[in-house]
């Protein structure tokens, strides 16, 4: 069973307390508005001028060392 609910005034208050008995267990877990590709990971983005142009034509030959296609 999963319920949600609200932070307020030092106690979290579910949206639905009727599903629970007094007395039960409850694990509290915050929801986090998911991050966006960008945010995860935009401080990689940049420029590297000393990577080959063609490197995505041609990673397996950068990579593995197969011929150029």
């Amino acid at each position: 069973m999963e319920l949600e609910g609200t932070f307020q005034g030092g106690v979290v208050v579910p949206d639905d307390a009727s599903r629970l008995e007094e007395g039960t267990r409850v694990r509290i877990e915050p929801l986090e508005k998911p991050k966006t590709f960008g945010e995860m990971f935009g401080d990689l983005c940049g420029e590297f001028p000393e990577l080959p142009t063609d490197l995505a034509m041609q990673h397996d030959h950068y990579i593995y060392g197969t011929p150029k296609r």
